[in-house]
């Protein structure tokens, strides 16, 4: 990458509200409601960064119903 410019080959990893992750070509803008989680990198080493902090598949928001209706008993 030279002059600040970033390659088109890569990628970022986002994440929205809901905790939910995704990866985002690095000279795109990020849409709203997600934001940047990390350095960029290769799209390989972004999909398996996301493998690494996205454990549990369920929305936030579910989650945290489960964990209310748990807490409940």
């Amino acid at each position: 990458m030279t002059n600040g410019a970033v390659a088109s080959d890569q990628y970022f990893v986002v994440r929205n509200h809901e905790e939910q992750y995704s990866i985002w070509r690095a000279d795109k803008p990020v849409p709203a409601g997600w934001e940047v989680v990390g350095a960029s990198g290769q799209k390989d080493e972004c999909l398996a960064r996301i493998g690494e902090l996205w454990t549990d598949m369920r929305p936030a928001s579910l989650r945290r119903a489960m964990e209310a209706s748990a807490s409940a008993r």
